[in-house]
């Protein structure tokens, strides 16, 4: 009798760390070959508060939404800023749901367009990235998020106001500094399977002589420490919750990487033809009007009245530090009114995330 050994797939999804690292590079290979365009990308990363992580943990069905708030911003964002309504980025977006101690930290890995397309095969691409626009993709992708989950029945209006009120994002970050330039397609492959990467590599686990897990982690910012101990049931905990649900899809794409429009966006050969790049350090002021930009992407008219409707103008440009300050001091008393209303309405209502019914169909 003859033995043969054959190489098999464990087909758990992001739990066994040699076949995810297989699926990884095959990912990378058909993104290269088949859905990425010839044009520059960026690596986008977007991720939620610690305080909403936990309600997608016990719903993971709420996981896809994350991904798709993440587009429509993008989205928004690249068409108001680049005016061109009917041009669309091209987005591949994957849903991880692991930090570096294997603990649950949902949040999204996306390769983007550093622009848009035209019908037909144009490629527009962006002017300037800079940190005005990143918080402006910031802003739309945690309203965004919170309007999702209010419309479906899993947040509560006062907990939204509240979320809102934090400053500086209020723990949503969108973080898309990293170009990829299409004359690195190294480069870009490793990002690919960065994007879909297992939650561990199996050289950072071993195991003591008590029978803990050790882990090694990248220095901690607060301690200091590069190990984690942790107990087996503990380990085992962390690991299993990174096994997605049945037939879910970790991996998305969107917009001009969809598969129903990505031939819509290509020319006949398959070629992109891009347009040169503009050298200009700022946007020209007819684009960057802060009243179209919100009105394009956050919906809501700045200049539109919100008791009668009517169109209002604008009368006066403030530049004056202590009139600035007086006004500001005003709408921050307001502000903090409000907040101690939201905060007494909290501590007298339930848990914004008790379990509840589902919404009514």
């Amino acid at each position: 009798m003859q033995y043969v050994a054959l190489s098999f797939s464990c087909q758990v999804r992001s739990f066994c760390g040699s076949c995810q690292q297989k699926r990884a590079v095959l990912f990378a290979e058909k993104l290269r070959e088949e859905i990425l365009a010839p044009v520059h990308h960026r690596h986008f990363i977007f991720t939620i508060p610690v305080a909403l992580r936990q309600l997608f943990l016990r719903e993971r069905s709420l996981l896809g939404l994350l991904p798709r708030c993440a587009f429509l911003a993008v989205k928004r964002c690249f068409q108001a800023v680049l005016c061109q309504e009917h041009g669309l980025p091209g987005m591949v977006a994957a849903i991880q749901t692991f930090g570096s101690k294997v603990e649950w930290n949902c949040h999204i890995h996306s390769l983007v367009s550093d622009g848009v397309f035209l019908p037909g095969g144009e490629f527009v691409p962006l002017p300037l990235y800079d940190e005005e626009f990143e918080r402006l993709l910031t802003e739309t992708f945690r309203r965004l998020v919170l309007d999702e989950l209010v419309k479906a029945n899993r947040l509560s209006l006062s907990f939204r106001e509240k979320l809102l009120g934090w400053q500086h994002g209020g723990g949503f970050s969108v973080y898309g500094r990293h170009l990829i330039l299409n004359e690195e397609p190294a480069r870009l492959l490793h990002m690919a399977r960065y994007a879909v990467r297992p939650p561990v590599a199996q050289d950072r686990i071993h195991e003591t002589d008590d029978g803990r897990i050790l882990l090694d982690i990248p220095p901690d910012p607060k301690t200091g420490d590069t190990v984690l101990f942790l107990d087996p049931m503990e380990w085992l905990r962390r690991v299993t919750n990174q096994i997605p649900a049945p037939r879910s899809h970790l991996t998305r794409f969107y917009g001009a990487y969809a598969n129903r429009l990505r031939k819509s966006y290509r020319a006949e050969d398959g070629e992109v033809t891009a347009r040169p790049a503009t050298d200009q350090r700022r946007l020209p002021k007819s684009r960057a009007s802060w009243a179209r930009l919100l009105k394009m992407v956050f919906e809501v008219d700045p200049l539109t009245c919100r008791r009668c409707g009517a169109e209002m103008k604008v009368i006066a440009v403030i530049t004056e530090g202590p009139v600035i300050d007086k006004l500001l001091k005003h709408v921050r008393g307001r502000g903090e009114e409000l907040g101690d209303q939201l905060s007494e309405a909290c501590a007298q209502g339930d848990d914004p995330f008790d379990a509840r019914a589902p919404p009514a169909a």
